[in-house]
C-alpha cells in the first residue's frame, strides 16, 4: 500500500511539473505582475456581490456577500438599467487602495438559453476608430448605449476627486466581464483616464482579432480568468481556419483547472501566452460545463434572484434617482460610511 501511495504521488509530481512547469516559470520571471492570485480572490468576491438581489442590502455593503476579503468596502453608486436589467456598482476599497468598478452577468430566465443565443452570435458593429477591428453590437451596446456608461463614469469621477488618482479596478462575471472589457477600454481610449486594470471572470469573446490587437495595446495587463470547462468563454466560436473573421479572444487568459489521480487533486493557475486564444488553456478542453461558469476560486457566481429584473428594495431608506423609464441611481457622497449619507443624484 506504501509503494502505491508513494507511486501515485511520484506520478502527480511529474503531472504537476509538465502541466505547471510553463506558469511556474512565468510566475517567476522577471514580469512578475502579469497575475496576482490574491487579487483574484478579491475581485471574485466583488463580482459575486453584485449578484446580490436586494439592493438596500448591497448599497449599505450588509449582504451575505459582502464580507471576506471585501468586508469595510465603501459603496458609492448602484446604476440600475431596468429597461436592460443591467446594472453596475462603483466604491472604494481601502485595503487595495482602488476604485472598484462591477459589472452584473446575465439575469436571463435561463442561463442556457443565452448560451444557446451567442452560439449564433455573429460580428456585426465596427469598433469606432480602430480599423478592421469588430465587436459584438449586444456587449458593446449594452455598455455603450445604456445608463450603464455615464453612471459608472460619473461615480469614477466623484471617487477620484476625493480619494486622488488612485487605480481603477474593473471587473465582472460572464456577460458583466464583456462590459468590464468595453468599460476599460473607453476609460483608456475616450476618457484619457491612466491606472486602468481589467480582470474578468467566465467572460464571452468580444470581437475579432483586429480588436484584440488594438485592446492588448492599450490594456497589456488585462486578465481573462476561466475554469475548467466552463462554456461560456467557448463563445461565441472561434474557428480556427478563418481567423482573421471570427471571434478572437484578447489576453490575457489565466486557466484555473485541476490536475491529479484519484484523491490526489492539485488546483493550477495557468498562465497563458500572449495570444488570447493559448491552444495549451481553456481551449485544450471541451467547453461544455455550466456548473464551472457560476463557481469562481470557490466562490458562487449564482444570482439569488434568476426569474425577473424587477427592483427589490426599501424605498422608505434609500433616497435614488429614477428617469422615465424606471432606471436607478442610488448615491451618496465618498467618504461617508455605507448607512450614512445617502443622497439623491
Amino acid at each position: 500500500m506504501e509503494r502505491r501511495g508513494l507511486l501515485r504521488a511520484c506520478l502527480l509530481l511529474c503531472l504537476l511539473a509538465v502541466c505547471s512547469g510553463r506558469e511556474l516559470t512565468i510566475k517567476h520571471s522577471p514580469s512578475t505582475t502579469i497575475y496576482n492570485s490574491t487579487l483574484a480572490k478579491i475581485l471574485v468576491e466583488y463580482a459575486s456581490a453584485i449578484y446580490t438581489a436586494d439592493l438596500t442590502q448591497l448599497f449599505t455593503w450588509t449582504c451575505a456577500r459582502c464580507c471576506d476579503l471585501i468586508k469595510g468596502f465603501e459603496m458609492i453608486d448602484i446604476v440600475v438599467d431596468v429597461e436592460n436589467c443591467l446594472q453596475a456598482y462603483i466604491g472604494f476599497a481601502s485595503d487595495i487602495n482602488a476604485i472598484v468598478v462591477v459589472f452584473r452577468g446575465t439575469q436571463e430566465n435561463s442561463i442556457q438559453n443565452w448560451i444557446e443565443d451567442l452560439l449564433w452570435k455573429q460580428l456585426d458593429l465596427d469598433y469606432p476608430g480602430m480599423p478592421e477591428a469588430m465587436v459584438h453590437r449586444g456587449f458593446y451596446s449594452a455598455y455603450h448605449n445604456t445608463t450603464l456608461r455615464d453612471g459608472v463614469v460619473s461615480g469614477i469621477q466623484k471617487t477620484r476627486k476625493f480619494y486622488g488618482d488612485i487605480p481603477i479596478m474593473i471587473t465582472g462575471h460572464s456577460m458583466g466581464g464583456a462590459m468590464a472589457s468595453f468599460c476599460a477600454l473607453d476609460l483608456v481610449v475616450n476618457y484619457e483616464l491612466d491606472g486602468v486594470k481589467l480582470m474578468t471572470f467566465g467572460q464571452p469573446r468580444i470581437g475579432n482579432a483586429a480588436f484584440a490587437s488594438y485592446f492588448k495595446t492599450y490594456l497589456p495587463h488585462a486578465i481573462r480568468v476561466t475554469h475548467a470547462h466552463d462554456i461560456v468563454p467557448h463563445l461565441p466560436p472561434y474557428f480556427s481556419f478563418f481567423p482573421q473573421k471570427t471571434y478572437h479572444h484578447f489576453p490575457r487568459e489565466v486557466w484555473i483547472h485541476n490536475i491529479g489521480l484519484g484523491s490526489l487533486v492539485y488546483s493550477v493557475e495557468k498562465i497563458c501566452d500572449d495570444s488570447g486564444e493559448d491552444p495549451t488553456c481553456s481551449r485544450s478542453v471541451s467547453g461544455s460545463s455550466v456548473s464551472d461558469h457560476i463557481y469562481y476560486l470557490g466562490v458562487s457566481m449564482h444570482a439569488e434572484d434568476l426569474s425577473t429584473c424587477r427592483i427589490v428594495m426599501d424605498y422608505s431608506k434609500l433616497q435614488y434617482q429614477m428617469d422615465l423609464t424606471g432606471n436607478l441611481v442610488l448615491s451618496k457622497q465618498p467618504g461617508l460610511s455605507n448607512d450614512r449619507g445617502f443622497s439623491a443624484q
